[in-house]
């Protein structure tokens, strides 16, 4: 393999450790846990899930002084290889959104290669704020955080509260430049340069008025965000858990996706630690689905209260789209490795009779490797751009397909950011909470606010 191991290898009785990841909680797990620890030896990460993120290095300008030129990272197919070579004693998994059995068979490649298969815990990993936390999780990507993470910020401005959103991390660029990033403007996001998943997270914040963190270094990223901040509302992406210590946990559960709760990592983790459990999309799904999800929640977190919620879903300028051809782009995380089979888009198409046109037929470059990938997906286009290449892709891909109009159902507009050849209009999706309680009355409740 290419990549030396770079570390201070003078102290004794050090156990080698590889870090199997994603660009997210691999990263976090080793500035919180391995950075400073003589103890460990990290010669190297591996990298999944996301495009074009392996085959570079964990800097040495933030990897700390045991690691002068800093660390490797391989992709994850490599893994029973690196084990052997870098002589591994322990290798810790630390990526998210993936079932049990997934975490498992993993496992199973480590042993096999003769290494022991860990976890870190939030004892180790979380950091403790000057000012309470909230945090917004949940049990699968695309049960409805984002939209969650905006109600709560919404209330938290009504009581005179300033917010400061921290987003769990997409670092797909220059790690040094991205250790600790801030933004405030549309013209912030443009600056460092983001990525259309960066800016699916980042941009609904900012048009809410608030200010967000993200980046590399998370303990850095605190200590900057508590200057600013009354709360600070920890935007869990990926189905994470938190990286910060919260005074309140929100857990979205997804009833379409019923039994992913208890079967996905770290998923079953956010359902136990939740205060809160939010049932999202009651309007789509079935009685009987909801009501098995209530009994999933009560038997793994009895003490959790439940609030349940529809995702208002409205269309921009309300078109009359009957028997029009629409192609529907849906968020792309939420569909590939969330492994929705539809979202928002499509059900304003259905509910509004329009004929789904099928992009598969006319995807070009990366976007066909998505589709093979991932063929769970049917009649809609998801959303990538993790790099200028796969937004070209996305751009003719649009632009092959024979469709009347376009549905952009991502969280941002999608038009600032591709050439879409073709009328077009957004598709938006908000918390709407019915019944009682109210996440408002058990979040007054518990902050005092």
């Amino acid at each position: 393999m290419d990549g030396s191991l770079g570390s201070d290898t003078t102290l004794p009785n050090k156990r080698k450790v590889m870090i199997m990841g994603a660009a997210g909680r691999d990263f976090h797990n080793f500035n919180t846990f391995f950075r400073d620890n003589p103890a460990y030896e990290v010669v190297a990460f591996t990298a999944t899930q996301i495009p074009g993120i392996d085959d570079r290095r964990y800097p040495a300008e933030i990897a700390g002084y045991l690691y002068r030129d800093g660390i490797p990272i391989f992709p994850e197919s490599a893994l029973e290889t690196l084990i052997a070579e870098y002589g591994v004693d322990e290798v810790f998994f630390s990526y998210s959104d993936v079932s049990h059995e997934k975490v498992m068979h993993e496992a199973s490649r480590v042993l096999a290669a003769g290494a022991t298969f860990s976890l870190l815990g939030p004892k180790d990993t979380m950091i403790e704020s000057s000012v309470p936390v909230i945090a917004a999780c949940a049990t699968r990507t695309g049960a409805g955080k984002s939209q969650t993470t905006r109600a709560i910020a919404r209330f938290l401005k009504s009581r005179g509260k300033t917010v400061v959103a921290v987003r769990h991390p997409m670092p797909y660029g220059d790690l040094v430049r991205q250790e600790v990033q801030r933004f405030a403007t549309m013209d912030d996001l443009t600056a460092a340069e983001c990525t259309i998943e960066e800016r699916e997270e980042y941009e609904p914040h900012i048009a809410q008025g608030s200010i967000v963190y993200a980046g590399v270094d998370y303990e850095d990223i605190l200590r900057q965000a508590e200057k600013e901040a009354d709360v600070i509302l920890w935007d869990g992406g990926n189905n994470d858990y938190p990286f910060f210590k919260p005074d309140v946990m929100v857990t979205v559960a997804d009833p379409l996706r019923v039994g992913n709760e208890l079967t996905y990592h770290p998923g079953e983790t956010n359902l136990r630690m939740a205060d809160v459990v939010v049932i999202n999309k009651v309007d789509s799904a079935t009685t009987e689905q909801v009501a098995e999800l209530r009994r999933n929640i009560a038997g793994a977190n009895p003490d959790a209260q439940i609030v349940e919620a529809r995702s208002l879903v409205t269309v921009e300028g309300e078109p009359d789209l009957h028997g029009k051809r629409v192609l529907v782009v849906e968020d792309g995380p939420s569909l590939t490795h969330g492994e929705m089979g539809y979202g928002a888009g499509v059900v304003a198409a259905r509910r509004r009779g329009a004929t789904l046109v099928d992009p598969r037929p006319f995807a070009v470059g990366s976007l066909k490797e998505v589709f093979d990938r991932f063929p769970h997906m049917g009649a809609l286009l998801p959303a990538m751009g993790y790099s200028p290449e796969q937004r070209t892709d996305l751009e003719a891909t649009i632009a092959a397909v024979e469709a009347d109009i376009v549905l952009i159902a991502t969280p941002i507009d999608l038009r600032r950011v591709c050439l879409i050849d073709k009328p077009s209009a957004r598709v938006f999706y908000e918390l709407d909470v019915i019944g009682q309680p109210t996440l408002e009355n058990i979040l007054a409740d518990r902050l005092d606010l």
